[in-house]
């Protein structure tokens, strides 16, 4: 029986003494189950403690180390096991040294994807770093290449009156140096916005032509800018833009000529006044001016004219070649209003011309001095219409009907 007191007693002790000193708080003996484990050696928590073999974080980036990609490959770099925490993307221009590529992280570090497109036949480096989740760094670096373009392949824009003042009838007009098959991809990269600003759109009149007006014409004093984030894009048909553009003009003042054939007469109106009314002579029947809203496409102080342009055959009776004064440009088929002293006994009186709008040399000259590139001249009084894309047509619809030819079918804000 004492034995197995004694026994009972050790067995007592030993169990008090493997209480953990944390079970008393206060002296009260609660057990507080708020406080942690502390580790043997060192008294630091051990759920604090990384463990001995925490992953490295992996980085992922969509383009394969060595491999040659197109030049429309959006580069993006996707962590696991951690985060990113920098990426630089660069290559060497022969003209302007190392270009790097900009891209945007991800707030939570999970992705970093490239801002713009790639170059043609050419060498990136991308060096990727991150970290675990505790904080341990990675960097890991790879190169590859881009395609090789030929010249065909290669899609310029150009913006038409580039850093111009313009009349308030001006659209944007983007031409390309080769075939958009894409229209769609280009357009979403293509933006108009303006001071003050206007809503407006997008237009196509052919694969190498876009054009983008507001939905009434431009304010006076209006500040247009015009970007063509097209480079790398897509063009459809093995062709890729190669060459992002900005730019834009500048509205001046108000000037809308109106010509109306059946009596005659061209009223000058600037900034909402009419300032003079000129006698005007248009094409005779059978050559009538087409009647619609054109644009000043482009002026020209002196311009040789030839009448086989209009379809009238060299040498026959109604053949000429002259150099006309003041000539303002409306129609791709060869329309002007410009300086007709040979007519000026029929100036407000008939139509006698193979389509142009004549006047004086006096009164050509002095709307030749106000007119601008971009300036509306609104066409009546003939039966003869104008068709779409023979000259800067834009107003001579609705903007319902223009915005039709959106690859988007959607109308956008400036």
């Amino acid at each position: 029986m004492l034995a197995y007191a004694v026994a009972a007693l050790f067995c007592a002790v030993a169990l008090a003494g493997c209480t953990s000193p944390t079970s008393a708080v206060g002296g009260s003996g609660a057990s507080s189950g708020s406080a942690a484990t502390e580790s043997p050696s060192s008294g630091v928590p051990t759920e604090t403690q990384p463990p001995a073999q925490a992953p490295d974080v992996s980085l992922t980036p969509s383009v394969a180390a060595g491999a040659v990609v197109p030049v429309d490959t959006v580069v993006k770099v996707s962590a696991d096991k951690g985060s990113v925490t920098d990426v630089v993307l660069d290559y060497t221009d022969p003209k302007v040294g190392k270009v790097t590529v900009e891209g945007e992280l991800a707030s939570d570090g999970s992705t970093w994807t490239a801002r713009s497109l790639l170059e043609p036949a050419t060498s990136y480096t991308l060096a990727m770093t991150g970290q675990n989740i505790f904080g341990k760094p990675l960097t890991v670096t790879s190169t590859f290449t881009t395609e090789k373009l030929s010249k065909k392949q290669e899609i310029v824009p150009t913006i038409i009156a580039n850093g111009s003042t313009v009349g308030v009838a001006m659209p944007v007009v983007v031409r390309f140096s080769g075939s958009v098959t894409d229209r769609a991809a280009f357009e979403r990269r293509m933006s108009v916005t303006s001071e003050p600003s206007q809503p407006g759109g997008w237009a196509w009149y052919s694969n190498t032509e876009a054009h983008w007006r507001p939905v009434k014409y431009w304010a006076p004093g209006t500040k247009v800018s015009v970007n063509l984030d097209v480079n790398g894009v897509n063009a459809g048909n093995g062709s890729y833009g190669q060459k992002s553009v900005t730019g834009g003009f500048t509205v001046g003042y108000s000037l809308i000529m109106k010509a109306d054939l059946a009596a005659h007469q061209m009223t000058v109106v600037k900034d909402g006044q009419v300032i003079r009314t000129i006698p005007i002579s248009g094409g005779r029947p059978g050559m009538e001016t087409r009647s619609g809203t054109k644009v000043i496409i482009e002026k020209n102080a002196s311009v040789i004219m030839d009448a086989a342009t209009t379809g009238v055959p060299v040498g026959s009776p109604g053949y000429y070649r002259t150099d006309v004064k003041w000539a303002m440009r409306e129609t791709w088929s060869g329309e002007y209003v410009h300086a007709a002293p040979w007519a000026d006994a029929s100036h407000g009186r008939a139509n006698v011309s193979h389509g142009c709008i004549g006047m004086t040399t006096a009164n050509a000259k002095w709307l030749f001095d106000l007119a601008k590139v971009g300036d509306p001249v609104v066409v009546t009084g003939t039966g003869r219409k104008l068709d779409r894309g023979n000259g800067w047509t834009d107003w001579d619809v609705s903007f319902e009907e223009f915005s039709k030819y959106s690859a988007l079918k959607a109308t956008t804000a400036a």
